[in-house]
């Protein structure tokens, strides 16, 4: 299994970039994918999820209304569209992928992902 999360880099405030977390290994429909993101000094937090099977997705507080989480079985990718990004977004962000996590858990649930990407670093500055 593995996962490569691309798309980060500098945005100004405002800006809309995609994160792209590109998959392989598995069946990533029979697979939880979440996207998290971690600033140093700080805990790790979950931003978006889509679960296995039926697709159901869910956002943190912080970007619920702002990002949306989608993914595409036949391409075996995972994105993360993020609209009107603040400076407070900025952070490292993640996409992870289990077989077992499944609903509302899947944004808490982070140390429970058995595979993680390696990270892409999205700075919000003008």
């Amino acid at each position: 299994v593995q996962l490569q999360a691309s798309g980060g880099g500098l945005v100004q405030p405002g800006g809309s970039p995609t994160l792209s977390c590109r998959t392989s290994g598995f069946t990533l429909d029979h697979y939880t994918t979440g996207w998290f993101r971690q600033v140093p000094g700080k805990e790790r937090e979950g931003v978006s999820c889509i679960n296995r099977d039926d697709g159901q997705t869910f956002y943190g507080n912080s970007v619920k209304g702002r990002f949306r989480i989608s993914k595409d079985n036949r391409k075996n990718m995972v994105y993360l569209q993020m609209n009107n990004l603040k400076p407070e977004d900025t952070a490292v962000y993640y996409c992870a992928t289990d077989a077992l996590i499944w609903g509302s858990r899947c944004l808490q649930m982070s140390a429970g992902y058995d595979y993680w990407g390696q990270g892409t670093l999205v700075t919000v500055s003008s």
